[in-house]
């Protein structure tokens, strides 16, 4: 995975509530949702009697990043995917995408931007039942008014890529749940979308294709590089997937971090719960715990940043006292077993405790 912090910010979310009850913008003087005190003002929320889905909510998505915003049932998660999109208009705040407040926006522009530059994935597959497949594909480019030989052709593209060629004149109920919401998202990329927001596409599907579709989703996002908000109540989901990952509790972002980050340093509690079953091995990259590199290193030997330890771990049955970490054919850094040891000796300790 590529550092986050190199790539160029793409939405930028900053101060974001979303409070349910009448004249709730009343809490808030400018509007731009910056408060003194936000512990106070959440209280204050509560005891009037309104519900604060969203509280001060910030974070920043970078281009070709898969952003995973997760938590419980209740956290926020999908009433933040929702304001930042303006399906639902936040109380206070500012969504800026490539500078743009959305916020601002008027009604036309909003539409503009959504039938543009934003792809959306739902739980529920939302498909016009009479519309086959090559229809429903094509349908987001007849509302932008697109020749019917252009939007029939490039909704193909799309059929072809999600690997659903061969159904194209399907109606959704012939097809599988799995093979639906390949539709929904042959559907949203075939805008060609520059952000794409996904609600938590798989939770409806059965194990084994959910984790079929997770295969999917990455091997697009590695021929497409999109920006990506992806909403799931699924921690190991979001290990699998995320670049970086934001925990929501009651509203709030209780901690941002990659995979790696949130599993071995969790915020509190909270985050811990969801990370004591994970396996460390499974999780922490050589990119993570790399030093820097000495010489004399057998670059042969070389492991790129994003391999994890489970692979990683059996090459030291090799005698080697430190493996090479190479990107794009340069060495940048070292893992020597200590490394790894000080990454996994925390789990143990935990184990040993129960």
């Amino acid at each position: 995975m590529v550092e986050s912090s190199e790539r160029d910010v793409k939405l930028v979310c900053r101060n974001v509530w979303k409070v349910y009850g009448p004249e709730a913008d009343g809490f808030f003087d400018n509007g731009n949702g910056k408060v003194a005190d936000t512990g106070s003002l959440i209280e204050a929320i509560r005891e009037s009697g309104h519900i604060g889905a969203a509280c001060d909510v910030s974070f920043d998505v970078h281009v070709g990043e898969i952003f995973i915003i997760m938590g419980l049932s209740g956290s926020g998660k999908s009433t933040m995917v929702r304001c930042l999109s303006r399906l639902v208009e936040p109380t206070a705040g500012e969504v800026l995408l490539d500078g743009e407040d959305l916020l601002r926006v008027s009604k036309d522009q909003l539409i503009d931007i959504r039938r543009h530059k934003m792809g959306m994935v739902f739980q529920n597959f939302g498909l016009l039942p009479h519309l086959n497949v090559l229809e429903n594909v094509a349908f987001p480019l007849q509302v932008q008014g697109i020749d019917k030989q252009e939007r029939l052709a490039r909704a193909m593209e799309m059929i072809e890529l999600v690997g659903l060629d061969g159904r194209e004149g399907s109606y959704p109920r012939q097809l599988s749940g799995g093979q639906q919401q390949r539709v929904g998202i042959a559907r949203s990329l075939a805008v060609e979308p520059e952000l794409w927001f996904l609600d938590e596409p798989f939770s409806a599907l059965d194990p084994l294709i959910r984790r079929q579709m997770q295969d999917e989703f990455m091997r697009l996002q590695k021929l497409l590089h999109k920006t990506i908000v992806f909403i799931t109540h699924d921690f190991l989901e979001a290990l699998r997937l995320g670049d970086r990952i934001a925990i929501m509790k009651d509203g709030k972002v209780v901690q941002i971090g990659t995979p790696a980050e949130v599993v071995m340093t969790p915020a509190d509690d909270y985050v811990e719960e969801f990370t004591q079953d994970v396996p460390r091995v499974k999780v922490i990259t050589a990119g993570d715990i790399m030093t820097q590199a000495t010489n004399g290193l057998d670059v042969s030997q070389a492991v790129p940043p994003d391999m994890t330890l489970e692979h990683l771990m059996p090459k030291f049955s090799e005698g080697l006292d430190a493996i090479a970490v190479a990107d794009a054919g340069s060495v940048v850094g070292q893992v020597s077993p200590q490394a790894v040891l000080s990454a996994l000796a925390s789990e143990d300790e935990d184990e040993a405790l129960t």
